[in-house]
């Protein structure tokens, strides 16, 4: 298995991870919902009740962003060499690794730090569409782009 391949892996199970986690949390929300409406009435019953609502609305917006990482990485074909940065390229930069896909951070993989990017992070606009030996600077640092893959 390639490098770029699991680097892949690696972020569509960071992905799928967040998505179970928020979806575990979003259903023990609303089990407890359900055992709080059987309770007592009065103010503190209702109080109660639209602060599990507001918590539940919080949890489904991350999960829909979780789900549209999904669906952004889906769409990617690691497996596509171009000579220009795009979608899926991994990049070798001022010795350092950037897969740009979707927002991440920071991962190590066969004890290589790598920064999964997105392509609309103002790097990753950047470097869109640059060849190996160009440059790009951003924040007072210029990056040489090294290899594309």
């Amino acid at each position: 298995m390639s490098f770029k391949q699991k680097i892949y892996n690696h972020c569509t199970h960071l992905v799928n991870e967040n998505i179970n986690s928020l979806q575990n949390n979003l259903n023990d929300l609303m089990e407890g919902a359900k055992s709080d409406s059987k309770s007592s009435a009065g103010d503190k019953h209702e109080t109660s009740i639209s602060m599990m609502q507001l918590e539940q609305e919080k949890v489904r917006k991350q999960l829909n962003e979780a789900l549209e990482q999904k669906a952004e990485l889906d769409k990617i074909n690691i497996n596509v060499n171009n000579n220009r940065i795009a979608k899926g390229s991994l990049v070798k930069a001022n010795n350092m690794f950037l897969f740009i896909s979707i927002a991440l951070g920071k991962i190590t993989i066969d004890n290589k730090q790598i920064i999964i990017l997105s392509s609309q992070s103002p790097l990753g606009i950047k470097l869109m569409g640059k060849q190996k030996n160009d440059s790009v600077e951003i924040n007072g640092i210029k990056y040489l782009i090294e290899t594309i893959e």
